[in-house]
């Protein structure tokens, strides 16, 4: 009896003249990962985004922080992180889909976007930011399966929400 490792099945099927495909039913074990679905992107890209508006409440947070202003964009705060805690629930952990393998930020933690030397972030920025995110999960929530369009739908409220409580 033969015993043939892991390492060896491609050189063995290779001197045989066969591709691994042509060995298995279903997808090419040995071709790599398949690509990361639709759903799994955009979720990674929703994921991107609410980090990114984590970081802009922060940098706005930070300034003034016994107002009245600090204390309602530390509770808006509070519900983005609860959004990223359940949007990252969704991920399947493994490869770059899992749990944070969000593919990066669109800018550093705390910069808030700004590249300027001011970590000053105004109430005005904050409601477009919310604005731009709602209409953005709306426009997603077409692809997406039933689960992910609901909580892209209640994090859209939320978002619009926000821009209300924000004065706008």
């Amino acid at each position: 009896m033969l015993a043939v490792s892991a390492a060896a099945l491609p050189l063995l099927l290779g001197a045989a003249g066969c591709r691994s495909s042509d060995a298995f039913a279903g997808p090419d074990p040995l071709a790599g990962p398949p690509p990361l679905g639709h759903d799994v992107l955009t979720l990674q890209a929703v994921i991107a985004a609410e980090e990114n508006m984590i970081d802009l409440y922060r940098t706005a947070s930070s300034g003034d922080p016994g107002t009245s202003r600090a204390r309602l964009l530390r509770s808006l705060l509070a519900q983005h992180e609860q959004h990223l805690v359940q949007l990252k629930a969704r991920l399947v952990p493994g490869g770059s889909g899992g749990p944070g393998g969000s593919g990066g930020k669109g800018f550093p933690p705390g910069s808030g976007g700004s590249g300027g030397s001011s970590p000053r972030v105004s109430t005005a920025r904050l409601r477009a930011a919310e604005r731009a995110s709602a209409a953005d999960l709306v426009r997603r929530l077409v692809t997406m399966p039933p689960a992910l369009a609901q909580l892209f739908a209640s994090i859209a409220a939320s978002d619009a929400t926000h821009v209300t409580a924000l004065g706008g």
